[in-house]
């Protein structure tokens, strides 16, 4: 395995590809993480209509945004990215609550 060389330290495409895939891996299992979190809300709601919860969905929306901000990242592209996540994660959990309390699954 080769070292991560530092994005702007790059000096090849193989460096650049080496760097993202490492950062793919990372986020793979940080969304691993991320997912069990969505197993444990369909245990804990009591109610399938409380999976979406339009509330916390703009909640998400704005601290994600404003942490895209601070870092200079573009703001709609990564809000863009997050509702895709959460529109998975709802997915997901929708799915977890079914089985949990032996419903089919849409």
């Amino acid at each position: 395995m080769q070292p991560i060389v530092p994005s702007a330290e790059c000096q090849t495409m193989t460096e650049v590809r080496a760097g993202v895939d490492a950062i793919d891996q990372a986020l793979v299992r940080l969304l691993a993480r991320r997912f069990g979190y969505m197993d444990a809300a369909a245990r804990i709601k009591p109610t399938r209509a409380a999976v979406r919860d339009q509330d916390r969905k703009d909640d998400v929306h704005a601290k994600v945004a404003a942490t895209a901000a601070t870092l200079g990242l573009p703001v709609d592209r990564i809000r863009a990215v997050w509702e895709e996540l959460m529109e998975q994660s709802i997915a997901h959990e929708t799915e977890r609550w079914d089985e949990a309390r032996g419903q089919p699954t849409d």
